[in-house]
């Protein structure tokens, strides 16, 4: 539905040349959420910004639903926005406007019946839960409402697609989680592509299908989220999946393990999906006849699945652990054996 390709963005400021986009290419298929994850300078901004061609590429090419958007101009440019609906980061209302005049605003602009914008705002503000809100001025509203505002006058127009750009980083944490669920229903219910920019990989975690992670105008990482999050490769990419998934050796690990045995081996094991359905953990106890300490656990909820990473000290014969090696590589969970570097109190990936 939305493609860019090997799309670079550069821009010109006081003698000095910014490369905000870097030979970009990303698919976003209809109906998904795609998430872009990045840090401050990444160029999430001025990428989201091509989808509605509020900025033009120096190079490469962007369509939306086939449509290469560089030869758009007047109504035909007018006509691919009205299908374009954007949701901001501070919300862009008019404070001292009621709910209703936010809202009925695009649909004003497109010289719509009083009547049916009488309708339709009722039906964005019933859809956002905010029904009552409908005569209430934006600066009595508290910043989750505003939100909610800000998504109903994106929806207004009955867009096929939402651009989000760093809808929930003003947001405290529980208000966050309630936009978002906002959003996925958004997109079930009135199956509307989503793609949304962040600097939380937690939104991420909590609705997206895919994820492109970006770092100096370049996407460094793209794929499935339970794929990105379970197997990352780019640095940058561990950063941000260790901010909802801790999958550190605790620092209490050092002064707790039982070390005074020379067999025995550091694994961290992630079960994603399915996988954290198998009895894993209790078959290397029963089956492989091991003693299992568990160092450390997380468990998160993550694109309709869950994810568990585990860190475990293994105890037993040479032969016993390898064998246990074997047994959870063929169980599905992805394993990582770790070697401990005790002068320094740091452990490292050895396989």
């Amino acid at each position: 539905m939305i493609r860019l390709e090997h799309v670079s963005r550069t821009f010109r400021e006081k003698n000095m040349e910014v490369r905000a986009l870097q030979d970009v290419s990303l698919h976003v298929r209809k109906g998904e959420i795609y998430g872009i994850v990045g840090f401050s300078g990444a160029g999430k901004s001025t990428l989201i910004r091509l989808v509605n061609r509020l900025e033009t590429p120096d190079s490469g090419t962007v369509r939306v639903n086939g449509q290469e958007l560089a030869g758009l101009k007047g109504k035909a440019l007018t006509s691919l926005r009205r299908k374009i609906g954007m949701v901001f980061q501070q919300f862009n209302l008019l404070e001292g406007k009621t709910v209703f005049h936010n809202i009925a605003i695009p649909l004003r602009m497109e010289g719509r019946p009083k009547e049916e914008i009488e309708r339709r705002v009722s039906e964005v503000l019933d859809f956002v839960e905010l029904g009552d809100k409908k005569n209430a001025y934006v600066s009595q509203l508290s910043g989750g409402q505003k939100q909610r505002v800000g998504i109903a006058r994106a929806l207004a127009t009955a867009p096929e697609i939402l651009l989000c750009d760093e809808a929930t980083s003003a947001l405290d944490p529980q208000t966050t989680e309630s936009i978002l669920k906002l959003l996925k229903r958004v997109n079930r219910e009135m199956g509307i592509t989503i793609m949304l920019i962040t600097h939380q990989m937690q939104v991420i975690q909590l609705i997206c299908d895919r994820v492109a992670v970006m770092e100096g105008g370049k996407v460094v990482e793209e794929g499935n989220v339970l794929d990105v999050f379970g197997r990352p490769q780019a640095e940058v990419t561990k950063r941000f999946v260790r901010t909802v998934i801790n999958d550190q050796v605790p620092e209490t690990f050092y002064d707790t393990i039982r070390a005074e045995n020379r067999h025995y081996r550091l694994e961290q094991l992630k079960f994603i999906g399915d996988t954290v359905n198998e009895p894993v953990i209790a078959n290397l106890c029963r089956r492989e006849g091991l003693d299992v300490n568990i160092v450390g656990a997380n468990i998160s909820p993550m694109q309709g699945s869950m994810m568990s990473v585990f860190i475990l000290q293994l105890i037993g014969e040479t032969d016993r652990l390898n064998e246990a090696e074997k047994y959870i590589d063929r169980s599905g969970a992805i394993r990582k054996r770790l070697k401990i570097d005790w002068e320094n109190r740091a452990v490292t990936e050895t396989a």
